[in-house]
């Protein structure tokens, strides 16, 4: 039937303008050639197309600010607790077990950790994105979740060899070339092939893996927004979470030396909030959860930098505006030197 209709209009030849003076034509008048009853019809079909046409987007838009997600318990839980034992765990339990379980020519047990991380972490970032309310670009997530995993993997090589320097002398409050058993290397060209592995591991390995993290966290972030107030509370076990994930949190931060990172991704958080709360929209129980686990890191970090704020040692490893001390180069300064 459109077609047939397509073919008489293509019929009537040039036909006038469908406006004029600011005022459209009457439809008969754009179509000469049509009888009433196919006339009809035509209305009939233009008007239907328009009025679905305008059903989904109303809908789309309803869905995008009405659709709320339940706090996600146990998705917030393995994701912390993997976090806590795979990743701050490494390094304590590669001091913990005997070296003589895993030779220092071997991965060690904090490697194998390294390794589940790696695989674990993203499927649960792919776990979080599924339940978004909103739907967000998947090119951009994957792109993003493939960068995190080389990251990770790079991070995971670079730190094996560092954390293995530990048993031979190597002192992390120390620079790589600043190493007693650094210093004495023949030829001096190794020492660079060490600062190499040192760029490698806390620099290229950390960019890759912290910025499609926190970019993914933040687009997350971004959905968890609906305009119906009662629903912007949480639950007491998600108050419970929220201190273990902040001090989590605290730990990347700072042994990962991402500051600049965490904080231009807090104040964007925050931005948001300011900027969706004009339009009477309020944080979820998952964004409330995210937005106060952020808080209670950046007050950790405050207070981490403010004890050792004068600190020699630290500052001269740690130069310039922002001073940020790593947790393992305190150790091994105050803790570890002193038995």
């Amino acid at each position: 039937m459109l077609g047939m209709l397509m073919e008489e209009r293509a019929k009537c030849g040039n036909s006038p303008p469908e406006k004029e003076r600011g005022r459209a034509l009457p439809t008969r008048l754009l179509f000469p050639s049509l009888s009433k009853g196919k006339l009809l019809v035509y209305v009939l079909i233009v008007e239907a197309r328009r009025l679905g046409r305008r059903k989904r987007h109303s809908s789309v838009k309803a869905d995008e600010a009405a659709g709320t997600a339940p706090f996600h318990l146990d998705l917030w839980f393995y994701f912390t607790l993997q976090n806590w034992v795979l990743d701050f765990g490494r390094p304590i339990a590669m001091l913990v077990f005997p070296l003589e379980w895993f030779p220092l020519n071997k991965p060690s047990v904090g490697d194998y950790f390294h390794m589940a991380y790696n695989i674990i972490t993203p499927f649960l970032l792919l776990q979080l994105i599924e339940r978004c309310p909103r739907t967000l670009p998947r090119s951009l997530i994957y792109v993003s979740i493939i960068t995190f995993i080389m990251g990770a993997s790079i991070h995971l090589v670079g730190d094996s060899v560092n954390h293995r320097l530990i048993f031979s002398g190597y002192q992390n409050h120390l620079s790589v070339r600043e190493n007693p058993i650094i210093k004495n290397l023949k030829p001096e060209t190794l020492i660079d092939s060490f600062e190499l592995l040192y760029y490698y591991d806390e620099y290229l390995g950390h960019s890759m893996w912290y910025i499609p993290f926190f970019l993914i966290l933040f687009m997350y972030f971004s959905s968890c927004f609906t305009p119906t107030k009662a629903e912007s509370s949480m639950p007491g076990a998600a108050l419970l979470l929220v201190v273990p994930s902040g001090l989590y949190y605290w730990y990347l931060v700072t042994e990962g030396q991402i500051f600049i990172l965490f904080i231009f991704t807090s104040f964007a958080m925050l931005a948001l909030v300011l900027h969706q709360k004009r339009k009477r929209l309020f944080l979820d129980s998952n964004g409330l959860f995210l937005f106060y686990s952020f808080a209670l890191t950046l007050l950790l970090v405050a207070l981490w930098v403010a004890w050792l704020w004068n600190d020699p040692v630290l500052r001269k490893k740690y130069p310039g505006v922002i001073y940020v001390p790593e947790p393992w180069a305190f150790y091994t300064l105050h803790v570890s030197s002193q038995h």
